[in-house]
C-alpha cells in the first residue's frame, strides 16, 4: 500500500468513476479502505483464473488485459490508461477472474474490495447509474467488434489496431504512438501473427503512411488510415 498522495480527492482522473462521486459522504467514508499499489512494468496485478479481488482503477500508467485463447494463446482485449477500470466483468457474478492484466509501464493502481464496491453501489444511486451506463457501453463496444472484425482482411486488423492504439494513448513530441508495443502484442490484439503485422507495417512505410523510429510506430495520416476500414462503418473510440 502506498500513501496518501494517491487519494481520490486530489486524483485528476476527472472520468474515473468514484472521483465522479467523491462529493458524496457515504462514499468518503469507504474511500479509506482503499489499497493503493504500484506495479512495475511488466508485473501481472490480475492472473485468469484467481480468486476475485474486487476492481482496478488505473491512477496512472498503462496496462494490458489479455485472455487465455485455443491452444493456450493470449489475446490482448484491451489497453487500459488513467482513470480507466480492469477487472469489472468478475465484478458480482463470478468468483475467479475470467481475464488477466499486465502493466505495460510503472503503474499505480487503485484497488476497492468487492464489499466495499458493493456498499458504495448500494447506498450511492448516481454511482449505480453511472455503473449501469458503463457496462451498457462496454456490452456495446463488445458486440460491435466482434461482428466487424470477423469482415476486416488481415491489414484492416492491423491498420484498425493501431488507429485504436493511437485513440487511446496519444502521440509524443516526436509524433510517435506514446506507448511502446512489441510486434507480438499488436497482433495479440489484432487477432493476427507477429509476421503478418510486420509484413503490415512494412508495406504502410512503404506507402507513406506509417514511420517508424527503432520500435516505436507513427501515424502519418490518420484520416487516410481511416479510409481504409471506411466501408465497415466502424471507428468506436478509445
Amino acid at each position: 500500500m502506498l500513501t496518501s498522495k494517491y487519494d481520490c480527492f486530489s486524483c485528476a482522473n476527472q472520468n474515473c468513476l468514484i472521483k465522479k462521486h467523491t462529493s458524496s459522504e457515504f462514499i468518503q467514508e469507504l474511500l479509506r479502505l482503499k489499497n493503493t499499489i504500484a506495479c512495475k512494468k511488466g508485473r501481472q496485478f490480475i492472473m485468469e483464473g484467481a480468486p476475485i479481488n474486487g476492481l482496478f482503477f488505473v491512477h496512472t500508467g498503462k496496462a494490458k488485459v489479455l485472455k487465455t485463447g485455443i491452444y493456450g494463446k493470449e489475446q490482448i482485449l484491451r489497453f487500459v490508461n488513467d482513470g480507466e477500470i480492469i477487472g469489472h466483468r468478475g465484478f458480482g457474478t463470478r468468483e475467479k477472474y475470467s481475464i488477466s492484466a499486465l502493466a505495460i509501464e510503472d503503474t499505480i493502481l487503485c484497488n476497492f474490495s468487492n464489499e466495499v464496491l458493493k456498499e458504495m453501489l448500494q447506498n450511492i444511486p448516481a454511482l449505480t447509474y453511472d455503473f449501469m451506463l458503463f457496462y451498457a457501453e462496454e456490452l456495446n463496444r463488445s458486440e460491435i467488434k466482434v461482428k466487424t472484425i470477423a469482415h476486416m482482411t488481415v491489414r484492416e486488423k492491423v491498420i484498425d489496431a493501431l488507429l485504436y492504439i493511437n485513440r487511446k494513448f496519444g502521440e509524443n513530441h516526436k509524433e510517435l504512438l506514446n506507448v511502446q508495443l512489441s510486434r507480438q502484442e499488436i497482433a495479440d490484439f489484432a487477432g493476427t501473427t507477429d509476421e503478418q503485422v510486420i509484413r503490415t507495417i512494412s508495406s504502410l512505410k512503404k506507402e507513406g503512411l506509417l514511420k517508424a523510429v527503432g520500435k516505436k510506430i507513427g501515424i502519418i495520416n490518420v484520416e487516410n488510415l481511416k479510409k481504409e476500414i471506411s466501408e465497415h462503418n466502424y471507428f468506436l473510440d478509445s
